[in-house]
């Protein structure tokens, strides 16, 4: 019996945790899942310091300064980044400081050098905006027992660079999930067999390097069993090739064709199926399975239904298992640029063109890509969105809204950055 989207995903991921752990080099924690709060043993920064290149000085003596009216202070010291002063400020005098050098005791402000005449043994100061300014405290970013990061964090460059500022040469985060990648069917071939495709005699699998690029962009290892052909021995012989895997995702064989036996291979196995169908479009043939206690995933064969039920119920298993909270892509009111019309009443992910106003109080608009057959991988290569039809809005008329699933950096522009 079919399922809805929402059964489908609430099956699957109940199914999936997070993996175990392991530590790496800070240098190869980029795109990790951290597996622990990170606190700082430290506070940061670790002195009171210079956020500007000026002059360390007491607020009382520069309030009165300006264009008209200068004030002159004599300096003492120059203290570089790396240095530490070791002179104190005192009434009528200055400390020449460089950004991220401490500052010294009785200063409480540091002028930027561009509001004065960059002395060196005396400076002359002619504006005041700067009282009270540019000093950065101790442990404004962090004190001791801090969280510096929290665990379930997707560790990106500032996040490294918080890791580093805190000690963390290593850090504790969840492996990386293997998903083993079978792909069936007698008329495919790799694309180094593209002779047999020039023919007219196969086609190239292009599901075996669209779902391996994807398993990769969600953040975990793909490892490529090959192509099965429609033949329940040699396709059991591959599967041997999934043992140790944490992820078995199956693609083609789902239907109810003649040569579909992916269902009977994995029973034969053991396999405990909890689904086989979604009332969606494209992707309604989808089986979901324990084979022991790795999970399995059965795509659909036709590359537009495989990646997008990948989207929709691969990718946030994968983000799951890898230790990540937030599984779900965001989605995003859009207006429809056209209408639609569906025949089916079933819940339909269209290929779209988020298109962003000039105007931030405007909706983005979304057209389709053009026809929306499943075999149309172009389509697909010219989305940025997946756009939402549910299943009681079988005519949208345009300019009303709709929900939109943005795919990947192309979602975003520079117009929609400058909003």
């Amino acid at each position: 019996m079919a399922v809805t989207v929402l059964e489908a995903s609430e099956r699957i991921l109940a199914h999936a945790t997070p993996l175990d752990t392991e530590h790496v080099s800070l240098y190869d924690a980029l795109g990790r899942v951290l597996a622990e709060d990170v606190r700082s043993p430290i506070e940061h920064p670790p002195w009171d310091n210079s956020s500007m290149d000026g002059y360390a000085v007491r607020a009382d003596d520069v309030r009165d300064a300006s264009e008209a009216k200068p004030i002159t202070l004599r300096v003492i010291e120059t203290v570089a980044a790396g240095q530490r002063p070791t002179a104190h400020v005192s009434p009528g005098v200055a400390i020449r400081i460089m950004t991220g050098a401490p500052v010294p005791t009785g200063a409480d402000s540091v002028i930027r050098v561009e509001d004065t005449d960059g002395g060196e043994s005396t400076v002359v100061i002619r504006d005041a905006r700067d009282a009270m300014r540019n000093v950065r405290p101790r442990g404004e970013d962090l004190r001791v027992g801090d969280v510096a990061v929290p665990r379930g964090t997707v560790l990106g460059p500032a996040h490294i660079g918080v890791l580093a500022s805190v000690g963390g040469a290593s850090v504790l985060v969840h492996r990386r999930p293997v998903v083993a990648i079978l792909v069936s069917g007698d008329e495919l071939v790799d694309v180094d067999q593209f002779d047999a495709v020039r023919r007219g005699d196969r086609i190239v699998s292009s599901n075996s390097y669209t779902i391996s690029a994807n398993v990769r962009a969600a953040g975990g290892e793909p490892r490529y069993l090959g192509i099965a052909p429609d033949d329940p021995d040699r396709y059991r012989g591959l599967l041997e090739g999934a043992r140790g895997a944490d992820l078995l995702i199956t693609s083609g064989g789902v239907s109810v064709g003649a040569f579909d036996f992916t269902k009977d291979v994995l029973r034969e196995l053991g396999a405990e199926l909890s689904l086989w169908r979604v009332r969606m479009r494209p992707g309604a043939p989808l089986g979901f399975g324990m084979l022991g206690t790795m999970p399995w995933l059965g795509l659909p064969g036709n590359p537009v239904s495989a990646m997008v039920t990948f989207e929709l119920f691969a990718r946030p298993l994968i983000r799951r298992q890898r230790g990540e909270r937030a599984v779900f892509q965001r989605t995003i009111d859009v207006r429809a640029a056209e209408e639609i019309t569906l025949a089916a009443p079933l819940m339909h992910f269209m290929r779209g063109v988020i298109e962003w106003p000039a105007s931030p109080n405007e909706l983005p608009s979304a057209r389709l890509t053009g026809p929306q057959g499943s075999g149309l991988l172009t389509s697909m290569a010219r989305a940025n969105a997946l756009l939402i039809v549910p299943p009681d809005r079988q005519i949208v008329r345009a300019g009303e809204t709709l929900r939109a699933l943005p795919l990947g950096e192309s979602a975003l522009s520079r117009e929609h950055l400058e909003l």
